[in-house]
């Protein structure tokens, strides 16, 4: 029952027969027929299959939901089992855009550096994930993101999310005074990739909140496209400053309204208190943990 339940487990997750035999290192065939002995056992169909797609029925998602964390949680338990103190196995994170840069590519570069036997899959996602139920290890998100009954480790500072302009730019504009002022400038909008809505440009000043919808000349889904673009003199851009750094080091980028900026806590690492004692959770904490 446990091999079928995995076969059926990789085929929900992937949507394909084909997929789930590579990932698996199995033929197609007894894919399929691993599948159809878990049906026959449980007395339901659990999957649909056309010549074109693969999907769930009611009772093979609610299979999925229900088995699937508890079988990566026993998989993990004997993984860690098996080697002990040592990383291994692959390490599946949930990351926003914003935190790619900043965050997880310096520490993707020391987790294979000091853990080579440790493989990671990175899924670059803006939801609000549920880690637990879509077979996750961890997740970074702002702070302020974060369900209660997450464990939540620092990996970054506080941060101000900032409004962006090219010195060409002011010269040819201006700078606006007050956020109220934007709407009078060409602005950079950015698109939730996943909801498709359009972000509306927040402000703070003494405790109050103010939101803009910005008039966008120019509407995108990527941050360093946005930036692109401000430093090419084509607008203001809103975004995190973390990521805006090099540019604004380098004087290609200028801040403004900078009384009016929001600060958020910062980045945090969250994964379920079981996890925290794995060592390929451990060995991501010590590396992303501000101290």
């Amino acid at each position: 029952m446990h091999a079928g339940l995995s076969t059926f487990l990789a085929v929900a997750e992937r949507q394909s027969f084909s997929a789930a035999a590579t990932a698996l290192g199995v033929s197609r065939s007894a894919v399929s027929q691993a599948v159809r002995a878990l049906e026959q056992s449980v007395g339901t169909p659990l999957l649909i299959r056309t010549t074109r797609s693969v999907r769930l029925t009611d009772a093979g998602a609610r299979l999925a939901a229900a088995a699937g964390p508890a079988l990566r949680q026993a998989d993990d338990a004997l993984a860690a089992v098996r080697d002990g103190d040592r990383a291994a196995g692959t390490l599946r994170l949930t990351v926003p855009h914003i935190a790619v840069a900043p965050v997880m590519v310096p520490a993707l570069r020391e987790l294979r550096s000091r853990h080579p036997a440790l493989a990671l899959e990175v899924s670059v996602d803006d939801r609000l994930v549920d880690i637990v139920a879509d077979g996750y290890d961890a997740g970074i998100r702002l702070g302020e993101a974060i369900e209660k009954y997450m464990v939540g480790v620092r990996v970054s500072q506080p941060f101000r999310f900032v409004v962006l302009g090219s010195p060409a730019y002011f010269k040819r504009r201006g700078k606006p005074q007050h956020p109220r002022d934007l709407v009078d400038h060409d602005c950079i909008g950015w698109r939730g990739p996943t909801t498709g809505i359009l972000y509306r440009w927040e402000f703070e000043r003494r405790g109050r909140e103010l939101a803009i919808q910005v008039p966008s000349t120019i509407i995108t889904t990527d941050t360093v496209l946005a930036m692109s673009a401000a430093a090419d003199g084509l607008g203001l851009c809103y975004v995190d400053e973390l990521t805006a750094a090099p540019l604004l080091a380098t004087g290609k980028l200028t801040i403004v309204l900078d009384d009016y900026l929001p600060r958020v806590p910062g980045f945090f690492l969250y994964f379920p208190e079981r996890t925290r004692t794995l060592p390929k959770v451990r060995s991501l904490i010590d590396i992303m943990r501000i101290r």
